[in-house]
């Protein structure tokens, strides 16, 4: 089932049956996750993180859904301090202080698992953690709002207004998005915007919220390996992500830890 999108793009409705699909690829990212949250510590290096995130996809019978999408030769993105999104794990290794967004997709039979998290290594800043929380707290209060008979406009209005009152800045130029068999699919899920505005939700709709907030502007780069973007002013930035669904009544969120550590641990 399909339905017309606010530009003429087609957005999914999936049927009662299919979210338990996501159930379980959701709950296989929030596990992976879980998993390298004890590792995030000085001393590793990005690309440790991502072959311990690639093997424990793969034990569990999934595959990383990055790995050769579009080029790209990683299971996972580490996104470090001023990094906003789609930083590639490598030689880089964690220092006290960094914070970095990590950000997994698995294909669990057929059916795609989409989250991210921010992590410390060691003690972060004072201006990180509130960075961090109130990037969480936008997350959430843009899922809250989700519910059929809203739109996505209400989605990006409750993250933009709770940023902008605590002084930080929300990223444009990229946004959530539809998910399922796909990993990539209408609609576009702007992290800003105006009440009543956008695409009607209805049930069945599958897509991910994953507001991108900066400590200073919101003007970002993508450097020439064509995808790490940054900061244009060498800002902090925070990410979170979580993967819904538009239920009956309200919304499910797929990717709840079931061990609790999907929240920050800094005062949360």
């Amino acid at each position: 089932m399909e339905q017309q999108g606010g530009e003429s793009r087609r957005i999914t409705l999936h049927a009662p049956a299919d979210f338990e699909g996501m159930r379980r690829a959701g709950r296989l990212a929030a596990e992976t996750l879980d998993m390298i949250t004890p590792h995030i510590q000085p001393g590793i290096s990005t690309e440790a993180i991502d072959r311990l995130i690639h093997d424990y996809i793969l034990a569990h019978h999934a595959i990383p859904a990055t790995l050769g999408y579009r080029g790209y030769t990683k299971s996972s993105c580490t996104s470090i301090n001023h990094v906003v999104c789609h930083g590639i794990p490598g030689d880089r290794v964690l220092v006290d202080g960094d914070i970095v967004n990590i950000d997994v997709t698995v294909i669990l039979d057929g059916w795609h698992g989409d989250t991210s998290r921010m992590y410390v290594a060691g003690t972060a800043s004072t201006k990180a953690r509130l960075l961090m929380d109130v990037t969480y707290e936008s997350m959430m209060r843009g899922i809250g709002v989700i519910k059929p008979g809203a739109t996505l406009g209400d989605i990006g209005h409750a993250i933009q207004s709770y940023v902008e009152r605590n002084r930080f800045s929300v990223v444009r130029d990229f946004c959530g998005h539809g998910i399922g068999r796909r990993f990539h699919e209408p609609p576009n899920v702007l992290h800003f915007g105006r009440p009543g505005e956008g695409p009607v939700l209805k049930p069945g709709m599958f897509f991910t919220v994953e507001p991108m907030v900066n400590a200073g502007r919101p003007e970002v780069k993508v450097l020439d390996d064509g995808w790490t973007a940054v900061t244009r002013d060498r800002s902090l930035s925070a990410q979170f992500e979580h993967m819904v669904g538009v239920t009956q009544d309200g919304v499910e969120i797929f990717t709840i830890s079931p061990t609790g550590l999907h929240k920050p641990p800094f005062g949360a």
